[in-house]
């Protein structure tokens, strides 16, 4: 195949036009930041840090951040943190931060805005599902956004290692009605994302709709309600985070030595293919996958 050839067939959209690498972290907004800690030490995170300026701390296990935020804010748009964690955020790493920000507002993402403190990191972010965030992060690998923002917390191991091999799998987003096609025409056109086959499907809650994302390290799911549900029409919002683990059966065992609990009904049972934790302080769940990682 000659070089004008390549050149030729080089056309169309590229498959990951932002560089997306994966999550770098899932942010969480709680007034009770003490009882959602208790919650993620119990599933295997670690606190190892802390904000310099604001009150937010973030745990960590294996590869996976998460924020939790009980800062309440002094911009009019800032969602005041409330007792029930809500997921308020999702940080993507990006090859180029600034470029991934200007690239998803030429395309019709509203862009949110940041007022940052002295020393601290202007981290651009668009506007998500209900109230929440999409941030682009580009320091994630030698140097990171933790490194600016956060102190350490003394004596602490930095990086605590998974239980059972967790790791991200994704996240589960909560839709309008109709809204099916909207949501992924525009996970599809700002960053790449595209539908799973339904015979490729993760988990035992294999409702909804399936978007893989370029880097091919996570994936979206899109649930709208049931009919009926008309309470829920108006809402949408990221509702829980997915983790992956090689081994759900050990994964489930390994967790319930640490006093979590899962769900056990008629058609949801932990099994190999996955398995889903009970309710924490009001909607606080967490779904685990079998995915190698």
């Amino acid at each position: 195949m000659t070089a004008d050839t390549l050149q030729r067939e080089a056309i169309g959209e590229v498959p990951n036009p932002l560089g997306l690498a994966g999550i770098e972290f899932i942010e969480y907004a709680t007034s009770r930041p003490q009882a959602l800690g208790q919650v993620l030490e119990t599933m295997g995170f670690r606190p190892v840090a802390r904000h310099r300026s604001r009150e937010v701390l973030l745990y960590r296990q294996g590869s996976m951040n998460v924020v939790i935020n009980a800062h309440a804010g002094d911009r009019p748009t800032h969602r005041a943190p409330t007792e029930t964690p809500v997921i308020t955020a999702v940080a993507l790493r990006v090859r180029d931060a600034a470029a991934a920000f200007r690239r998803a507002i030429d395309r019709g993402a509203w862009a949110v805005p940041t007022q940052v403190a002295v020393m601290e990191l202007n981290i651009p972010a668009i506007h998500g599902a209900g109230a929440s965030r999409l941030y682009f992060v580009d320091r994630w690998q030698d140097f990171s956004i933790w490194d600016v923002d956060f102190v350490p917390i003394p004596t602490v191991d930095r990086q605590p290692p998974a239980l059972a091999g967790l790791h991200w799998f994704g996240i589960v987003q909560y839709i309008g009605v109709d809204r099916l096609d909207d949501w992924t025409a525009f996970y599809r056109a700002l960053f790449g994302f595209d539908e799973l086959p339904d015979a490729q499907r993760f988990g035992i809650l294999p409702k909804g709709r399936i978007l893989r994302s370029p880097c091919r390290s996570f994936y979206l799911q899109l649930i709208e309600p049931d009919a009926g549900m008309a309470d829920l029409n108006g809402e949408e919002c990221l509702q829980r985070m997915g983790l992956g683990t090689p081994d759900v059966p050990a994964a489930v065992a390994a967790l319930r030595q640490r006093g979590v609990d899962f769900v056990a009904s008629t058609g949801l049972q932990v099994q190999q293919r996955g398995a889903l934790t009970t309710n924490w302080l009001g909607g606080v769940m967490f779904e685990l996958v079998h995915n190698q990682g």
